[in-house]
């Protein structure tokens, strides 16, 4: 009996992995380390400077105490993960090859590391700052990326870029000076949360990426702010523009997208925190050549709407911007409700002959230019809203004809239209403008967000 007991102990013992190690790593041994490792082994770098590039082929946990620095010296991508489930926290990566046809990437996942968390580390000087290459359900979170400025942003790579990685979360990241803050592709269910992203050329890029959300993140001095292309069924709410020099969204063969809660401020001024206190003048990022001046010269457009079909625009607010939506090359079925058109000086550009009425259910949107009555009090106007007229599709199509903007011929003919609406060549319509623009609600962190 006592035999017996002491073969399936020793039958259970063999059988069991062994415990886990944290394992020190003093400057110079990383890679020996890595070979010498047990799966589920956590390697702690000591502060000073290990040499890279290295791969992780094993399910390991690569931990920087402060201090601690990963260098590529200019080769290739600093850490390549091949392994599923390997944590990577706390490091500072830097110094990468400068081959985007290579992909050189500070950290690189690779599509059997599935299940990755990379989290807190600092990247500078990196041409593509992390890329989840077909590595599903990765989680990249509180990591601060900025890109080369040493290369215009043509050369530059992406601060995080996605590629195929279904399930893959990227939250709580700074990324700036890179091309683009977070660029994806070819995937789908993945969510973009709580991130900030400065002085890049889109802040967030959506290809051929469907079912995915897009939330709570803060674009400042960006060309684009949010650019949605060829890309189905998404949730984009919550989020912020500030002061990006072309657009704040851009959509172009986005469809079934739902837009809630997001704002767009043309200029730096007026534009809010996110505990909603008005940002000063201080919090303008400075450090870039001819910054200044761009965060001051205002959005061109706040949103940009091209052959994007079935989207709903809810509860958003769009100010001073030259435009505030150019809607045009045939997209159809989209609505427009409950939001606020502030401050731009063109509200609306649709050079188009369909009506399309901005208003659901008896609520339209709130338009700052319009002078209104509300006799009754509901806080519904009490006349219909037209952003544009014949006059202004003249000025479109022949931009010398503003010259003639304050001549008596003009104003005859927009009073004209007013007294007899079918002049009216089509366009925009809101049968139901608002008094006053909606409160925007506080952002909602969603649950899934706040999993470990």
């Amino acid at each position: 009996m006592l035999l017996r007991t002491a073969t399936i102990l020793g039958t259970v013992l063999l059988g069991s992995p062994a415990l886990a190690a944290t394992i020190p790593v003093a400057p110079g041994g990383l890679t020996a380390a890595i070979a010498a490792a047990s799966p589920g082994d956590t390697l702690r770098l000591a502060a000073g400077r290990h040499i890279g590039p290295v791969k992780v082929d094993k399910p390991l946990t690569l931990e920087g105490e402060p201090g601690a620095v990963l260098d590529g010296e200019g080769q290739g991508s600093v850490v390549t993960v091949t392994a599923p489930d390997v944590t990577l926290r706390g490091l500072e990566v830097r110094n990468t090859g400068t081959s985007l046809f290579d992909q050189h990437s500070g950290i690189f996942l690779s599509k059997t590391a599935k299940r990755a968390v990379v989290e807190d580390n600092r990247l500078r000087d990196t041409l593509i700052g992390i890329y989840v290459w077909g590595a599903d359900d990765s989680l990249v979170r509180r990591n601060d990326v900025t890109g080369r400025t040493d290369l215009r942003v043509s050369e530059r790579g992406n601060g995080i870029q996605i590629w195929n990685a279904p399930g893959t979360r990227v939250l709580d990241n700074s990324v700036r000076d890179a091309r683009d803050g977070v660029f994806t592709t070819t995937s789908r269910k993945n969510l973009f949360a709580g991130n900030r992203f400065e002085r890049v050329r889109f802040a967030v890029h959506y290809m051929y990426t469907n079912d995915s959300e897009v939330s709570g993140n803060v674009s400042i001095g960006s060309s684009v702010g949010y650019a949605i292309m060829y890309s189905n069924n998404l949730v984009v709410k919550d989020n912020r523009s500030v002061a990006d020099r072309e657009h704040g969204f851009l959509l172009n063969a986005a469809n079934s997208a739902q837009f809630t809660n997001n704002s767009v401020a043309g200029r730096f001024a007026g534009a809010v925190s996110d505990s909603g206190e008005a940002l000063a003048d201080n919090d303008i990022p400075h450090d870039s050549e001819a910054m200044d001046g761009r965060l001051r010269s205002g959005t061109w457009k706040c949103v940009f709407i091209y052959n994007a079909n079935k989207n709903r625009f809810a509860g958003n607010r769009f100010e001073g911007c030259e435009i505030g939506v150019h809607f045009t090359a045939g997209s159809e079925r989209n609505s427009m409700t409950g939001n606020a058109f502030i401050g731009n000086r063109t509200q609306v550009k649709y050079v188009g002959t369909r009506y399309l009425d901005w208003s659901e259910k008896g609520r339209g949107n709130y338009w700052s230019d319009n002078a209104a009555f509300d006799l009754n009090g509901d806080g519904i106007s009490d006349e219909p809203y037209r952003p544009n007229d014949v006059v202004d599709r003249v000025m479109w199509a022949y931009p010398a004809a503003k010259l003639l903007m304050n001549s008596p011929g003009v104003q005859v003919i927009r009073w004209a239209q007013k007294q007899f609406p079918a002049l009216h060549p089509g366009g925009v319509i809101d049968s139901a403008p608002l008094m006053a623009p909606p409160a925007m609600s506080a952002p909602v962190q969603s649950a899934e967000r706040n999993q470990p």
